[in-house]
């Protein structure tokens, strides 16, 4: 706080004072590219105003905690007007500057100790006001920080939800969340609730939030044309196939298909599930492409369903001994796989020809014309698999 004697040659100063550090604080905002009849323009001045006026009423603590809240608005000002925290503080320190020139250029009754006192009080000042500044950008970001969070949330629910949002609805949701809305999105479901750096770090315009305890990121991405000759895995856009590597290493996480905007839930779906099953350790571990892995999925859909699956058609085998039982099920499955032919199901098994002859001499005593049935066979491919 300022002495008595202090205060009392500010007040003498004061319309110089005022006059001085608007000019030069404008010149500051000029040189920042700033208008000077804007909010902050206007919030400003009344800021060195006040700023003053309580410098020279003493800036007890009744004055300064009027300033501090004006400064504290100014700073949230800052924030919204896409200023950087520290553009103000620069303006401040200039003012300040011009304060203590003009004190030292008017020599007056004050003593070196007081003049000494008198800049520890007004820098001092200064800092106070440049943090309260500080804590209302803050203020500010975070207030900004949760508002976005609510409308990219709304938006991403809107997506996922089992009914298809109507035209209106989507368009304003995307607009309140600055969201272009793409031709098609790829969603993520990954480990963890920090759906703002997930989102960051996956980038290409993607937001994410938090449902049901995990991020769910809403990736744009480019319809994919299928290509007869490509393997499923292959049909996924590339920006889609990139994305585990950009962000999401370290993690359990489970992109979805690419798919039309308004099947989003779709990929919604198969991620979400995908994860799960990692989580249950059905699934690898890391980030996979839900593409590359739609057997196991389609097999894990619905619990219960492919143990019964399994349960129905392996019947023939359930009652040989398991030392029986589980060679024959790894011959059948590589057969199977191999379409009927000894040679490739014997190199799968890394056996001899005639073992596998033997083998499926006793799975065609057990299954019968089940074999030849192109129904059977499907239908023993995935029961094999599920039983895994």
């Amino acid at each position: 706080m300022l002495s008595r004697r202090s205060a009392d040659q500010l007040g003498a100063l004061q319309p110089e004072l005022q006059e001085r550090v608007l000019a030069v604080v404008r010149e500051a905002m000029r040189g920042q590219g700033r208008s000077l009849t804007g909010g902050q323009g206007h919030g400003l001045a009344l800021g060195v105003e006040t700023a003053v006026a309580a410098l020279v009423a003493g800036a007890g603590e009744a004055e300064l905690a009027a300033t501090r809240e004006v400064f504290s608005d100014l700073g949230r000002t800052e924030y919204r007007e896409g200023h950087r925290v520290d553009a103000l503080r620069s303006i401040l320190t200039v003012g300040t500057q011009v304060i203590w020139g003009l004190l030292v250029e008017r020599p007056g009754p004050l003593t070196p100790e007081e003049l000494y006192g008198t800049a520890a009080a007004l820098f001092g000042y200064v800092d106070a006001l440049a943090g309260a500044a500080a804590e209302g950008y803050l203020d500010e970001q975070r207030d900004a920080a949760h508002d976005w969070a609510t409308v990219r949330r709304r938006l991403i629910t809107l997506l996922v939800q089992p009914d298809p949002p109507a035209d209106a609805a989507l368009h304003a949701a995307a607009e309140a969340a600055r969201w272009p809305l793409p031709p098609a999105v790829a969603v993520i479901s990954a480990e963890g609730t920090d759906a703002d750096h997930l989102a960051r770090a996956v980038g290409a315009g993607a937001i994410a939030t938090v449902i049901d305890g995990a991020t769910r990121i809403v990736a744009p991405a480019q319809p994919s044309a299928p290509s007869a000759k490509a393997a499923p895995s292959a049909k996924a856009a590339p920006a889609a196939q990139a994305l585990p590597s950009r962000g999401l290493t370290g993690r359990r996480a489970a992109v979805g298909p690419v798919m039309p905007l308004r099947q989003a839930r779709t990929s919604y779906r198969i991620s979400r599930r995908a994860l799960d099953l990692q989580q249950a350790g059905r699934l690898p571990d890391g980030a996979l492409t839900c593409d590359d892995h739609l057997v196991p999925l389609l097999l894990a859909w619905e619990p219960g369903v492919a143990d019964r699956l399994a349960d129905h058609v392996l019947a023939p085998l359930a009652a040989l001994p398991p030392g029986s039982r589980r060679p024959l099920a790894a011959t059948l499955l590589a057969w199977l796989r191999a379409q009927g032919q000894v040679i490739p199901t014997a190199e799968a098994l890394h056996t001899h020809p005639q073992t596998v002859r033997y083998r499926m001499k006793k799975l065609r005593d057990l299954f019968g014309e089940r074999l030849e049935d192109p129904d059977e066979r499907l239908a023993l491919q995935l029961a094999l698999i599920a039983a895994g």
